[in-house]
């Protein structure tokens, strides 16, 4: 089986800040899809969510404050799943909470070079 790196976009931009029971809604929403992941054998990697502020190396080995995307572009996390194919990964990032709350999931496979 072929390893996929789903790569989670946006889903953030909205207009008003979550109250407390609105983000424990979200994260049980997140959750339950993780455990189904694992429960069903795709899940490799449920991941993580991204801190929005880093640095960025250049090939001059200068060092700057980053990453400066539009918002919508920024990686706010990622998952890794395990599918036959690329048209199911698709599928599993179908099921994934992202695009409901309206970022998007990039899925890309694994080259797996060291393995």
């Amino acid at each position: 089986m072929a390893k996929f790196l789903f790569v989670y976009r946006g889903g953030h931009e909205s207009a008003h800040e979550p109250s407390p029971e609105e983000m424990q809604q979200v994260m049980k929403v997140w959750m339950d899809w993780i455990e189904g992941g694992q429960e069903a054998g795709w899940l490799v990697d449920g991941g993580d969510g991204l801190i929005p502020t880093g640095q960025v190396v250049h090939p001059d080995l200068s060092v700057t404050d980053g990453p400066f995307a539009e918002s919508k572009e920024l990686v706010g996390g990622y998952s890794i799943v395990q599918c036959d194919s690329l048209e199911a990964a698709v599928e599993v990032a179908k099921t994934c909470p992202m695009p409901a709350a309206g970022g998007t999931v990039e899925v890309r496979q694994l080259a797996e070079i060291g393995e």
